[in-house]
This record gives C-alpha cells, sequence and structure tokens, in this order.
C-alpha cells in the first residue's frame, strides 16, 4: 500500500492555515505561535501503513484476556512505545475471571431432538475465520446449570419487559427466556431473567435491529448474517472492576502488598446459565412457539414470522453451561513521555487491548491508533519538542469482562490522580468507520472542538468539524435509557453526548473525577463476533485506512494542546449550560409522579455558578492574551481540581463506587449515561423521600465549584499573586 505522509503533511498545512486565526484556548499569543509550528511538525509524521502495520499485528489472532496470545499483544504494545523512546510500566492485577467459555449446549429437545449452532460459519472469503483458537459463542461470568424447559420471549430484556410480561400474566418461572440484544447492557437481561424466577437465558441478534433488515449481510455486506453471534461480559456488580475487589486495586497476590478479597459466593454473580446464539439458532425455537397470545406493539422482530410470548408446553429446550472462574493475571501498559516543564501534570489516553476474538475494529483500531500517536510524539521528542506536560497512553487489559483493568489502574493510583490529572481521553474502538463523533465532560468540550477544526477529513476540503457537522454530530446509534440524559446541545455545533458506560473512561471519570471524552470514528460493525477481523476491517470499515491518521491527528491534537497550554483549556462556562439542561431534564422526570415538585433551588445556584462561570472564562482570556504566565502552578492546580467538586464520597444510592454526582452509567442499562444521577435514580424509584438531601448534596457541589470559579477570577484579574481555593468545599 502506498505511503499516504506526504498528502497528509499538506492536508495538515491547509487545516492550520484555516485556524491561524483563532485563538487557542489557554495560550499566550506567543506560546500559541510555537503550538502552531508544533502541530504542524506533529502532522507530517501520520503513516496510513504504520496505522495499518499496528492494527495487521494487533488483530492476527485472536486474543482474549488472560490467554497466552493477549499476552504477546501486550508485549507487542510495550516494544512499540519503549522504541518510540516512551518510558513503559507493566501493572499486573489478579482478577477473578472466568477461565474460558467452557462447556455450552443448546438444543430442541421437544417436540424434536436438534442441537442449535453456537459459532459462526466457517466463509471462504475470510481466512480469519478458519483459526481453531476462535471460542464459541459465550457470556463472561455466566452462572453454571443445565436445564431443560419451556420458552418465554421477552423481548430486550429490559426491567420494564419483565414488568409488562407480569402484567399480563406471562411467568417465566422455572422458564428459559428468550432475550433479543439492545434496549440495555446483556448483564441486566440476565439480572432481571434470573430475578423474576427464570432458570435460564438465550441472548440472541435480531435482524429488526442488525441483520438484512438494514442491508446485505456478512460476507457479502457489513451485516449480521444468520451466524454472528455476540459475546460479551454479564458483570452487573454495582461498582465497576474486579468482582472481589469493590474500591480497591487487585494487586498481585503474591505482592508485598496484601488486599482483602472478598469471597465468590458472597458476590452478587448471575447463578443462572446464560450464552449468546445467532439468530439462524434462534429461529429454529421462535418458529416453534405455539403460546396464544402474540407479542404487544414493539416486540415484533425482524424473523418472517408473529412472535409470541409463550412456546407452549410442546415446545422444550435444553441450555448448558459449564464456566468456570479462577484468579487470573492481567497487565495494564502504561508508556510516559515525562513533561518538560510540568512533569506531575498528566494528559492520558488510553484503550484497551484485550478482545472478544481479533478486535479488529473493537477495540484494535483505537490501540493502533495510539501506538501510531506514540511514535510520532516520540519523533517530535527526539527533535527537541518534548511536551511541557507528561503524556501517558495507557493499553488496558480485560476491558471486556467488565471494564476491570483501567478500574483497578485508577483504584491503584486514585490519590495521585486526584492531584495530578488533567484529562483522560478514551479511545476505544476508535477508528471503527468514517463518521466522527465524541462524548465529553463539560470542560473538554470547547477543546475537542478545536482540535476537530484543526485537522483535515481524508479526501475533502472541510476539516473533521465539518463533516461532523454535516453529519449530524452522532457517531452511534441514539442513548438508550432514560430521556433525561439527553445530550445539552449547542447552537451552530454538531451533538456533543454524554459519558455513559461501556468503556475505560468509566473509573476515571465516575469514580476518580477527571474531566473525559471517548471520541473516534464509527460505521457498521459485527460487534463482538468472530467476524471484528481483518476481512471485515479491509473489506468494510475503512478500506483506504485513511482514517486512523486523521484519528491520530485529532488525538494528538487534543494531546498537545493539553500538554503545552499555558492555561489548562478547559471550557469553563459549559458547566453552568450543561447543568440547567440536565436540571430541568431531571425537574420532568420527577414531576411524572410529583406534579409539584421545583428543582428551582438547585437551578438558583447554578445562576450563581453561571455568573462566577462567564467571569472566569473572560478573567483567562484576558490573562492569556496579556501574555501573562505568572502563578501558572496555582492557576492550573485550581483548574484541575475544578471536576472535583462533583466527587461525593457517600456516592450514589444504587453504588458507593460511583462517587460523581455530575454522571454515572444507568444502573438499569448499563450502556446508557445518567446525568444527575442522583435525581434520576430517585426518579426512577418514583420517590421524593431523599429528594431535599439530594438537593443539598447537589447545591454543595456546585458552590463548591461556583468558588473556586471566582477564586480564579480574582488571581487572573490581580497584579500579584492571590491566595486560590481549591478541592472541595
Amino acid at each position: 500500500m502506498r505511503n499516504f505522509s506526504a498528502g497528509f503533511a499538506l492536508l495538515a498545512a491547509v487545516a492550520v492555515t484555516a485556524v491561524r486565526a483563532q485563538s487557542f484556548t489557554g495560550f499566550t499569543p506567543a506560546r500559541q505561535a510555537v503550538e502552531e509550528k508544533t502541530e504542524a511538525e506533529f502532522r507530517k509524521y501520520q503513516s496510513a501503513d504504520s496505522f495499518k502495520k499496528h492494527l495487521e499485528w494487533l488483530s492476527s489472532v485472536p486474543h482474549v484476556a488472560g490467554t497466552p496470545e493477549n499476552e504477546r499483544v501486550r508485549d507487542y504494545i510495550a516494544e512499540t512505545m519503549r522504541k518510540a523512546g516512551w518510558q513503559v510500566d507493566i501493572y499486573p492485577h489478579d482478577i477473578y475471571l472466568p477461565k474460558g467459555p467452557g462447556e455450552i449446549a443448546v438444543e430442541l429437545v421437544e417436540p424434536i431432538r436438534q442441537p442449535l449452532n453456537i459459532r459462526e460459519y466457517l466463509f471462504p472469503e475470510d481466512k480469519y475465520s478458519k483459526d481453531p483458537r476462535i471460542m464459541p459463542g459465550w457470556n463472561a461470568y455466566s452462572g453454571s446449570g443445565d436445564v431443560t424447559a419451556e420458552v418465554v420471549y421477552a423481548n430486550y430484556g429490559r426491567k420494564e419487559d419483565f414488568e409488562q410480561l407480569k402484567a399480563m400474566g406471562i411467568s417465566v418461572q422455572g422458564k428459559i427466556v428468550m432475550a433479543r440484544y439492545g434496549g440495555n447492557f446483556r448483564g441486566y437481561k440476565a439480572q432481571f431473567a434470573q430475578a423474576a424466577g427464570a432458570a435460564g437465558l438465550l441472548i440472541y441478534t435480531d435482524p429488526a435491529d442488525n441483520g438484512y433488515t438494514k442491508g446485505l449481510t456478512f460476507p457479502e455486506g457489513p451485516q449480521p448474517s444468520e451466524s454472528i453471534i455476540q459475546r460479551g461480559s454479564l458483570l452487573t456488580v454495582p461498582y465497576t472492576g474486579d468482582p472481589l475487589t469493590p474500591g480497591e486495586p487487585a494487586l498481585p497476590l503474591d505482592g508485598k502488598v496484601k488486599i482483602k478479597r472478598l469471597d465468590p459466593k458472597d458476590v452478587a454473580l448471575h447463578t443462572i446459565p446464560v450464552t449468546p446464539i445467532p439468530y439462524g439458532s434462534a429461529i429454529d425455537i421462535l418458529k416453534r412457539m405455539t403460546g396464544a397470545k402474540a407479542v404487544p406493539a414493539g416486540w415484533q422482530g425482524g424473523l418472517p414470522f408473529a412472535y409470541r410470548l409463550e412456546g407452549g408446553p410442546e415446545l422444550k429446550v435444553r441450555l448448558m453451561v459449564k464456566q468456570e472462574k479462577a484468579i487470573t493475571r492481567i497487565y495494564e501498559v502504561v508508556g510516559t513521555l515525562t513533561g518538560a516543564e510540568f512533569p506531575d501534570e498528566w494528559i492520558i489516553a488510553g484503550c484497551h487491548y484485550d478482545a472478544w476474538s481479533f478486535g479488529a475494529t473493537d477495540p484494535n483500531s483505537g490501540t493502533a491508533m495510539l501506538l501510531s500517536m506514540t511514535e510520532s510524539l516520540g519523533k517530535l521528542a527526539k527533535t527537541g519538542q518534548r511536551p511541557r506536560r507528561t503524556i501517558k497512553v495507557a493499553h488496558w487489559d480485560a476491558e471486556e469482562f467488565g471494564v476491570i483493568g483501567s478500574a483497578e489502574w485508577a483504584e491503584q493510583f486514585r490519590d495521585e490522580l486526584t492531584q495530578k490529572a488533567v484529562a483522560y481521553m478514551n479511545y476505544d474502538a476508535a477508528v471503527s468507520g468514517r463518521m466522527f463523533g465524541a462524548s465529553a465532560s463539560p470542560s473538554m468540550k470547547k477543546l475537542l472542538i478545536e482540535a476537530t477544526q484543526a485537522v483535515q477529513y481524508p479526501d475533502s476540503n472541510i476539516t473533521v468539524y465539518q463533516h461532523w457537522l454535516k453529519q449530524g454530530g452522532r457517531r452511534q446509534g441514539s442513548t438508550v435509557g432514560i430521556a433525561s440524559s439527553a445530550p445539552a446541545t449547542a447552537v451552530n455545533e454538531p451533538v456533543i453526548g454524554n459519558l455513559g458506560g461501556g468503556s475505560d473512561h468509566i473509573a476515571p471519570y465516575m469514580h476518580v473525577g477527571i474531566p473525559s471524552l471517548n471520541a473516534g470514528t464509527g460505521g457498521p460493525t459485527l460487534y463482538h463476533s468472530a467476524n471484528d477481523d481483518l476481512f471485515f476491517y479491509d473489506k468494510f470499515a475503512d478500506p483506504t485506512y485513511k482514517m486512523g491518521p486523521m484519528v491520530e491527528q485529532v488525538a494528538g491534537t487534543l494531546a498537545l494542546r493539553m500538554a503545552n497550554a499555558d492555561l489548562l483549556p478547559y471550557d469553563l462556562s459549559r458547566y453552568a449550560n450543561d447543568l440547567s439542561t440536565h436540571l430541568k431534564a431531571a425537574e420532568k422526570a420527577i414531576k411524572a409522579y410529583a406534579p409539584t415538585y421545583s428543582i428551582e433551588p438547585v437551578l438558583a445556584a447554578v445562576a450563581d455558578l453561571k455568573k462566577n462561570a462567564e467571569a472566569a472564562e473572560a478573567a483567562s482570556q484576558q490573562y492569556v492574551q496579556a501574555g501573562r504566565t505568572d502563578k501558572l502552578a496555582e492557576l492550573n492546580r485550581t483548574l484541575r481540581q475544578l471536576e472535583q467538586s462533583f466527587i461525593d464520597p457517600k456516592g450514589m444510592a444504587f453504588g458507593s463506587w460511583y462517587r460523581s454526582l455530575y454522571a454515572s452509567s444507568d444502573p438499569y442499562s448499563g450502556y446508557a449515561s445518567w446525568m444527575l444521577p442522583g435525581f434520576l435514580y430517585e426518579a426512577s424509584l418514583k420517590s421524593t423521600a431523599n429528594l431535599p438531601d439530594l438537593e443539598n448534596r447537589y447545591k454543595k457541589a456546585i458552590q463548591a465549584l461556583s468558588d473556586q470559579l471566582a477564586s480564579l477570577t480574582r488571581a487572573m484579574s490581580a497584579d500579584k499573586p492571590a491566595t486560590l481555593g481549591g478541592g472541595k468545599k
């Protein structure tokens, strides 16, 4: 494949010219001039060939966490970063993990005996599909059991779906539940099925959601065909990370520091057998269902017959899962490029490296991009252009089992991160297509926009930002869950989503309190299947391999702007704007069952915050435009503590590990975001009992943020050093 470096260098020059008239947030004019040259030099180094080389190596074999193949991926990552001039540290953690899929069987027992397929087909076009190391479709943290029972169809297996079944007089007690993927995290399907008394659970991808109703199927097209299976974890404990060490790092058993571990029998892991099947196997069950009741509106899937709620006594299915679990060693690989001026201020970029199979799009398109970025930043450093602040690039293990590695590392370094971390930027599956999108905490939004305005979209005369705006700003489908977690939008900007669950930003953002974002490109996907491989990537995700260098330019620009700014380039005014949106949405959710409720006392605190935020924004612009660099250490220390205003030691009622009052993952759906989760959890219970306490906690957090912004304004407006507020009050 030809090298695209020259073309990208030319496009980079165009992009730099386009943004030269703009002021970079947080930069004095003199520093901006240096930064423009640094970024222009950085953009000379991107190469489609380099990105492709890394992706091919990373995705050449299946590499599930805990396997020798994944350890070889770990070693490749470490060696690549060392060769690029980065210090590399490897952090081992001992995690309670499944030892693999174990034994799985699904079969019809009545009215006929017929084993059902639990593996993807071998495709002649796709050489990777023949790899003997590919595991069958499986769900990590399934219970073990061997059950034969009647069948009940439960739509998506959401909380409301099981409630509706009960209201219709349909019992799942002792039955095997069939649920389709979508609507919530698969672990909650298992949790709700078990709570309702089900004997087992089968999960499948319905073609109404992904498959032939959406277009051509694999291998002719990118949609799931009849044998494609979505693997995935079921872990639903009320914290993120290792099931046995909530809130504490799962340090090695043979290490000097001993960590107390829970007994597995005392952890609320699922006990019923659960496994995923392809819709080619699901059809053999669903078409034989004879129950008298058809499904309610919205429950009909895409298979060519009317769906029924019950299989009837003539239909029996056997589900057997035997899955062992044990303490397993995993490894976090962290590269460090130490800052030349402020080594104790950390910008962290990360992506996991373990996969359910080959992982070409998820996650290793992001892994490959970050490896290329470490090489580009290493070349800059070798020319004397070392970043002012420290940049860390982290490659996490065991994300697919429950976002485990990043959570353990964040718990291990929680105190240090609280003091030093500037931002966490997540790039899970970051080069999976051609449509750019992002989610971010409020303070990261302006920088995200500026970075995408500085990078050219391949084969076009527009920037990534303009392409993002034109496509409507969405990388993936709409947010599921409570409607009050809709993103806070701004006029003439693309939609910047809220950070929810499902990836490695959870611990940095929701447990530690680090401003975070998740960004990249998306497109069609064979999510968590054996065929998320290089054949799929080369044919459907990005045959040009130009998106890797483009995303690297965005990620590198974000890292360099954060690392080299005089004042940390946070968006100070967004907090008030976004809080107002989310508070009004929370009020609407509560008013649905408590019509007289008013959230006005908290909104009043936001009004004061808005004044202080706008004043701080104006003062910071005046400060840098005047070329001032006095008091930078103190000012930036206060800026780093702003997000900590929302970290509440009491945590959320649904799980004290989730300490951010501002954002959490939805505890009922897993993937979706909950903005102001204290209020949303109360709303989910249709309760008002805890609202006075919640209002006080939120007002206290908002006041702490407001006070810190006021102290920043005073310090930047003063001619001589002033005492700064920091941390929570």
